[in-house]
């Protein structure tokens, strides 16, 4: 209890901090009203919820590892994973501030089979490796071993990321073609001729599922990505590239990511 308190509380000063900090880093970017954002989160109570810090041999570094759990499933024991990959104005260290934890045990309340949220800072290189820093590799090997070690259930994994998170998601299911049993991307920060684009096709078979806002930068070139990638989901309406949009369609993609991750 007193460590969810800590995150509650840490939770009211981040998110104003994340959700403003740093969004001019992308095309498309605007400021973002923090109060609006932080409106949009479920107002039910929190599971497990953890930052921890970890050692990455593929970062050479050590970094935050988050997870969250839906509140009345225990320590998550069993359940599936859908790992989160964040945007560049973020680290892991902003999630319980996103509302995560909350927005997860909303999805389980409406219905949604359960499952647990994982991820884990990955810095500013695009979930790409750079000489010895390496977070795709850390996405795809490290994080499911220590979510294993919580006894949660890598044979079920599903992918969710936002702006670069978003693009950083789509490579890694590229790179691991059948690893993953769906992905979510939110305004993925994408151009064409880039890596994601060149290699759409690597997806089919993977279900997909894009957002984006109409009046963020990267619209057109959502769009243009969705028609190369075989069977894609979408959905486009009013929003720019900001957390109060991102919050606005976070339901959805749990809706989608929890039935990917079902046993059936």
């Amino acid at each position: 209890m007193e460590r969810r308190r800590v995150l509650r509380i840490a939770a009211g000063v981040t998110l104003g901090a994340a959700a403003l900090g740093g969004v001019a880093l992308w095309r498309g970017s605007r400021p973002d009203d923090a109060e609006t954002a932080a409106a949009l989160v479920p107002g039910v109570p929190l599971g497990d919820e953890r930052l921890e810090q970890r050692s990455s041999a593929a970062r050479g570094a050590s970094v935050d590892f988050y997870t969250a759990v839906p509140e009345g499933h225990g320590d998550g024991r069993g359940l599936p994973v859908c790992l989160v990959l964040h945007g560049a104005s973020a680290t892991a260290a902003n999630f319980p501030g996103f509302g995560f934890g909350r927005f997860l045990t909303d999805a389980v309340r409406r219905g949604v089979p359960p499952f647990v949220l994982a991820g884990a800072t990955g810095g500013r290189l695009r979930w790409e490796p750079s000489g010895a820093d390496d977070p795709q590799r850390m996405a795809y090997e490290e994080i499911p071993a220590w979510c294993a070690e919580r006894g949660f259930d890598t044979t079920r994994l599903a992918l969710w990321g936002w702006s670069m998170g978003g693009y950083g998601a789509l490579r890694l299911a590229q790179s691991h073609p059948g690893a993953y049993r769906a992905v979510a991307a939110f305004s993925p920060a994408v151009a064409p001729g880039d890596r994601v684009f060149a290699g759409a096709s690597a997806l089919a078979g993977t279900p997909v599922a894009l957002w984006c806002g109409e009046q963020d930068g990267f619209y057109e070139d959502v769009r243009a990505l969705a028609g190369a990638i075989p069977a894609a989901t979408t959905a486009y309406a009013p929003g720019a590239h900001t957390r109060t949009y991102w919050n606005s369609i976070t339901p959805a993609a749990f809706d989608f990511l929890g039935r990917a991750l079902s046993p059936a």
